[in-house]
């Protein structure tokens, strides 16, 4: 018989991947967004970095574990905040951008080539996602290149913002910044989905939803 992918059921998948968004990204940056409304931009910061941090700590304290997409957020922010409040100048504000890129394109590429891939982690955490109970090597496979490649996606970034930083106003900055980042996150989600899908064919997987 085939070997199966589990993924939790649609409303569980839907409250586990929402949930594990909002902890990484959602608090911390909300509560970022409200600080500088009210304090200034580095009250802001210090908000959105106690933030994820008293999160993380209470992960620990209950569950024994920290999300690595959790993880990846506290490290980013940290470093943000600590350039931009240790220095005030806007092209530091400015250089956070393609440094937080490279950050995550250099930890991505870090665990590509291990027992553990990113991905793999990322799959197991974000979308709950269960893989067969013996080892498959098509589907370790596919996370490593799945991390390499988006290790390459965040170095690409990174390189394309440092350019854009030195090259273009402010304000033209920001919005092709954004672009680019949507843009190729998309792009990195539709083929890694195709890919994973392509794989699944190759080695007679299929995935299922958990039992009730």
């Amino acid at each position: 018989m085939p070997e199966h992918l589990e993924l939790p059921r649609p409303v569980r998948l839907v409250r586990t991947t929402a949930w594990s968004l909002t902890e990484s990204a959602g608090l911390p940056f909300g509560t970022m967004a409200i600080g500088a409304w009210l304090g200034g931009r580095n009250a802001g910061l210090l908000a959105g970095l106690a933030v994820i941090w008293v999160i993380g700590a209470v992960r620990k304290l209950v569950t024994g574990t920290v999300p690595s997409l959790l993880m990846i957020s506290a490290i980013v922010l940290t470093i943000q905040a600590a350039l931009v409040i240790a220095t005030g100048a806007l092209w530091i504000f400015l250089l956070q951008f393609p440094l937080a890129n490279l950050c995550m394109g250099l930890l991505f590429a870090r665990t590509a080539r291990g027992a553990n891939p990113l991905c793999a982690r990322l799959a197991a955490e974000v979308i709950a996602l269960r893989q067969p109970a013996s080892h498959h090597p098509g589907l370790h496979r596919f996370f490593q290149g799945a991390t390499w490649l988006w290790a390459g996606i965040f170095l690409v970034l990174a390189g394309g913002l440092g350019v854009l930083m030195v090259t273009e106003p402010t304000a033209t900055f920001l919005m092709l910044s954004t672009v680019a980042t949507v843009g190729l996150t998309v792009a990195g989600i539709g083929a890694s989905v195709l890919w994973f899908v392509s794989m699944m064919r190759k080695h007679g997987l299929r995935v299922r939803f958990a039992p009730a």
